[in-house]
């Protein structure tokens, strides 16, 4: 049996959700006011989660694939921002205000510190084995 890394199988589960939110895109095709009557305001969010889903799932898988044995500490700043980036766009979908508020601006930027220091910190290690 091939084991992965925890990383690597957190971004195919990423990519799998990213594959699902396809679904509530494709229903709008169908029903234009679907979104609508489940109190979606705001589609375009909930096709910006999609897409960065399946984004971040991609990013996990490759760089999990590439280097398995990562420090603890950078793996989990990877799987952290990569999961909450694309989570940030669905309170979005429901209320656009919601951007302007400080807990949401604060996660943000928590969330973006996280995938940067983790991409690089990624990149530094993979360079130094």
């Amino acid at each position: 049996m091939v084991t992965i890394s925890t990383l690597t199988q957190i971004g195919l589960w990423l990519l799998a959700l990213g594959a699902v939110l396809g679904w509530p895109i494709a229903l709008r095709h169908i029903s234009p006011n679907a979104l609508g009557r489940l109190g979606i305001t705001s589609p375009k969010r909930v096709l910006q989660a999609h897409i960065d889903f399946i984004m971040m799932g991609i990013i996990l898988i490759a760089v999990g694939a590439a280097v398995p044995a990562l420090p603890t500490w950078i793996a989990v700043s990877l799987a952290f921002g990569a999961i909450v980036n694309p989570l940030l766009f669905l309170p979005l979908a429901f209320r656009e205000s919601w951007s302007k508020a400080l807990p949401y601006q604060a996660a943000s930027i928590i969330s973006f510190t996280a995938m940067s220091i983790g991409t690089v910190a990624a990149a530094w290690h993979a360079t130094t084995l």
